[in-house]
């Protein structure tokens, strides 16, 4: 096995880890709500999880084609090398670590993208070495989706609430029946995340398969495919324990009714961007939807302060996973390693 060959699946490996803590990390998104709500036990809500995020990224694959995938790997303007690819990794998944080690659910996808730039300009000597347009593009979706999560998942919950106080339903029998409909929710955000998640790791095993020449141009195999999608639902399987407490319980007291808008509009806006090929943040929307029902209720039933930390997170997540993965690259690049 030739150095690049060496190289090459060290790279592959370095992004199943990212993968795994994208997961791990990103797990909050689609069970801290069911499982605030008592509508499902923690193991149960986590299985859950793990499969829906498998079969959401294998069947959107498969049916409708790695759009997301597309769009990440434009975020370069040069062929980039497999150094560049596994800098920017690292540095993904280092702000995974930190923003999971102070329970913060930050973006993976954020983190990537910021890895993507700050290797490739280190890589370029200089700023030539983004795609600008297309870096706007993913910003754009990415700043849009948390207020289109909010204001969606305060709209969703508003007409609900009039449809409830309309037929003066039981309590009882509505707080049960929105239990079951969390379980379905919970589903439906697991399989947005995968679907939608998981095209990012894609995205950088294809692109190392592209730079180390055992692909002629950027086409996603099944085997990386079906090594994605497993990753991550096992990162899922794991638990990021400590941004479920923050999403399910430190945000907002939920109960089953907002608690189960707040899953369903947020995997509608996902899964909308899904289709049209846009990478948007699982954490970011899901949040914006629970901040928006909780807000549609009663202002202060949120808890601003926190919002505002996971809001800080957000903003700084790209220059930070940037400076590490420029950084990385230095190193590594001193360490005589080229490819």
């Amino acid at each position: 096995m030739n150095a690049t060959a060496v190289l090459l699946w060290v790279t592959i490996g370095i992004a199943v880890a990212f993968d795994f803590t994208n997961g791990f990390h990103d797990t909050a998104n689609a069970i801290a709500t069911s499982i605030s709500t008592r509508a499902l036990s923690p193991q149960a809500a986590v299985v859950l999880s793990a499969v829906f995020n498998l079969v959401g990224a294998v069947v959107t694959v498969a049916f409708f084609q790695a759009k997301v995938s597309n769009t990440i790997a434009g975020t370069l303007a040069f062929k980039a090398g497999l150094v560049v690819i596994m800098a920017a990794l690292l540095g993904a998944i280092c702000w995974n670590l930190i923003t999971w080690y102070l329970g913060l659910p930050s973006s993976s996808t954020h983190a990537l993208i910021g890895g993507l730039c700050g290797a490739g300009i280190a890589a370029a000597h200089g700023l030539d070495g983004v795609r600008w347009s297309a870096l706007a593009k993913q910003v754009a979706s990415l700043v849009i989706s948390p207020p289109i999560g909010f204001v969606v998942g305060a709209a969703f919950i508003t007409g609900l609430l009039l449809v409830i106080h309309q037929f003066k339903f039981r309590p009882v029998r509505l707080n049960r029946t929105f239990r079951m409909l969390q379980v379905v929710t919970a589903a439906f955000v697991s399989y947005s995340h995968g679907a939608n998640d998981a095209q990012k790791t894609m995205a950088a095993m294809t692109l190392a398969l592209v730079a180390a020449g055992d692909i002629p141009k950027f086409q996603v195999p099944l085997w990386v495919v079906f090594l994605s999608a497993a990753t991550i639902a096992f990162g899922t399987y794991a638990g990021g324990w400590r941004i479920i407490r923050t999403l399910g319980w430190n945000i907002l007291k939920l109960d089953p009714a907002t608690g189960m808008s707040a899953q369903l509009t947020g995997a509608t806006v996902i899964q909308v961007a899904t289709l049209v090929g846009l990478p948007v943040s699982t954490t970011h929307v899901v949040t914006g939807s629970v901040m928006g029902v909780g807000a549609s209720r009663k202002l202060s039933a949120v808890r601003w302060g926190i919002g505002a930390n996971i809001i800080a997170a957000w903003i700084v997540t790209i220059p930070c996973a940037a400076i590490i993965a420029w950084v990385t690259f230095a190193i590594l690049s001193t360490a005589g390693l080229h490819g």
